[in-house]
């Protein structure tokens, strides 16, 4: 597996990946100080959208992406694989299923359950060791949702809210799905289709989903 690799969909060699990391690319940062800075950057800077989906393989480009203000959990863990691997960083997407996924208000009342799948994250590599991350949730919606904003260290797994600020239980992983070299999204579109049929309704000629 090569996990540097520019792809279609990890197309970091673009010009708006390349402007995304060329603040941390200076060899006066190590490769945790990268990611740190990078992983940060991506959860905040990309407002977390889980309303607008795109049933189009352009939409999961990370140049695409990168372009936007906002951005569901697959498209940010998109975008930071992407800006990894620029840096030198091994870096590959992972998916999961989750429960009580974050400010999904309409999406529970549009399909009836408060399943999100799929849930995307972020392996890399750093110091010997995979690391598992998720820069899905930015700083001011977590605030807004009770919810301490997940941190990164560059040495410890920062996947999840397992609690809100009041110790109740707020997030559980139902089904991991394992992580992949490129972006599949052919399994991901079967996906959603299996799971939220309406969505395919909805998206019209468009190819995307407004709820």
């Amino acid at each position: 597996m090569d996990y540097l690799a520019s792809t279609y969909y990890f197309d970091y060699k673009t010009e708006e990946i390349q402007e995304l990391v060329k603040e941390f690319n200076i060899d006066e940062l190590t490769s945790k100080e990268k990611a740190k800075r990078l992983y940060l950057k991506i959860r905040d800077e990309w407002k977390y959208d889980p309303y607008t989906i795109s049933l189009l393989s352009e939409g999961y480009k990370a140049s695409t992406v990168a372009k936007k203000t906002t951005g569901h959990c697959v498209d940010k863990s998109i975008l930071l694989v992407a800006g990894l691997r620029a840096l030198g960083i091994p870096a590959r997407i992972h998916l999961a299923k989750v429960k009580n996924h974050i400010a999904v208000e309409r999406l529970t009342e549009k399909f009836g359950t408060n399943e999100l799948t799929p849930h995307g994250m972020v392996n890399l590599y750093l110091n010997g060791k995979w690391l598992k991350v998720s820069p899905a949730f930015n700083q001011s919606l977590c605030e807004k949702c009770n919810v301490a904003p997940l941190e990164f260290d560059g040495e410890n797994d920062s996947m999840f809210q397992e609690y809100d600020s009041e110790g109740n239980e707020f997030m559980e992983y139902l089904q991991d799905y394992g992580h992949f070299e490129d972006v599949p999204f052919d399994f991901m579109i079967h996906n959603m289709k299996t799971h939220y049929p309406e969505i395919v309704n909805m998206s019209q000629d468009s190819g995307i989903v407004q709820i």
